[in-house]
């Protein structure tokens, strides 16, 4: 279906996983890849998106476009959080299905899930109970994308894969402390606590569970979805949307995460927990059998992972302090 001259868009090629996955398809010599710097095109304006979509002649999209940071940034800013993910994601959608594109990829995330889910949460979990306080403008937000594609795919038989991503972490991520997420904004705080031989205090206290991917495996994850015939999607979800949850299946503590950090940055100060602030869910981690079944399985561990990004972000760094 994929060629490797298909006109591709990568709403969002600046971020996280845009920039991740844009390298992958050049690695793998996708020649017409779409892309367009937030400055030219506000995808918070349908009339600029319409007219893009309309004069690039775009065949699939991938949405990896959106307003993303941590507990922090997410709990001083849920209206700018719900409005801006809702207007970039309703207007790209919108324009899909105009302009009827082979296939559209959505990104979601796995804080769409209840507080309370069972775990490992299964995708029929989504709308089952109270979502988490701290990130729930942003939940909602990917919640209502999900529900657009699925009308989109149900009523005019558009071809949209959803795909829910546990945390991600990589070597362009966001490393504010403030608004970053956990492994970025940790990253930040003991190599400047290195530098000036202080203590490093962590949000919370340290016992919840997370799962984390490294957003090269997310690439691949997307890729495999972009090139998955539809025969293959039908077996697995018949007349369903296809939603697939994307995760590696290990949990680690956010009190072994920032030891494990500390050790590979050789951090000798003390790592002291602040319990005035929320830890979010308690656990969570996602069931990604669906994912596998499509041929993806995660490669990267989280040790080698981040050591990558932690040795990446040191250089950068260092080079800043000159």
């Amino acid at each position: 279906m994929i060629k490797k001259k298909s006109r591709i868009f990568i709403a969002g090629h600046n971020g996280l996983v845009g920039s991740s996955v844009l390298g992958l398809l050049k690695k793998k010599n996708y020649s017409n890849l779409i892309i367009e710097n937030k400055r030219n095109l506000d995808l918070r304006n349908y009339h600029n998106v319409d007219k893009f979509f309309k004069k690039k002649k775009i065949e699939f999209l991938i949405i990896c476009a959106a307003r993303v940071g941590g507990i922090m940034a997410n709990s001083k800013y849920p209206t700018e959080f719900l409005l801006e993910n809702l207007q970039i994601q309703n207007n790209l959608l919108t324009c899909a299905n105009k302009y009827n594109l082979k296939r559209t990829i959505f990104l979601g995330s796995s804080c769409i899930y209840p507080k309370y889910s069972k775990t490992p949460i299964k995708e029929n979990n989504l709308l089952n109970g109270k979502l988490e306080k701290t990130n729930e403008a942003y939940a909602l937000a990917k919640i209502a994308g999900i529900k657009l594609s699925q009308f989109i795919y149900s009523q005019y038989g558009k071809d949209i894969i959803c795909l829910m991503p546990t945390n991600i972490y990589g070597t362009n991520d966001n490393f504010q402390e403030k608004t970053g997420h956990v492994i970025p904004g940790l990253i930040t705080k003991f190599l400047k606590a290195k530098r000036n031989r202080k203590d490093v205090e962590v949000l919370g206290t340290g016992k919840p569970l997370r799962e984390f991917l490294h957003v090269d495996d997310l690439s691949n994850a997307i890729y495999v979805s972009l090139k998955i015939s539809k025969k293959k999607l039908k077996k697995i979800f018949d007349s369903e949307l296809p939603l697939l949850n994307v995760g590696t299946g290990q949990n680690i503590s956010i009190k072994n995460l920032a030891n494990l950090i500390s050790k590979i940055i050789n951090f000798k100060g003390k790592i002291l927990f602040n319990k005035q602030f929320p830890d979010g869910t308690y656990k969570k981690n996602l069931d990604s059998r669906l994912m596998r079944k499509l041929g993806w399985s995660p490669k990267i561990k989280l040790k080698e992972g981040l050591e990558k990004v932690i040795s990446k972000r040191y250089q950068k760094v260092k080079r800043a302090n000159r």
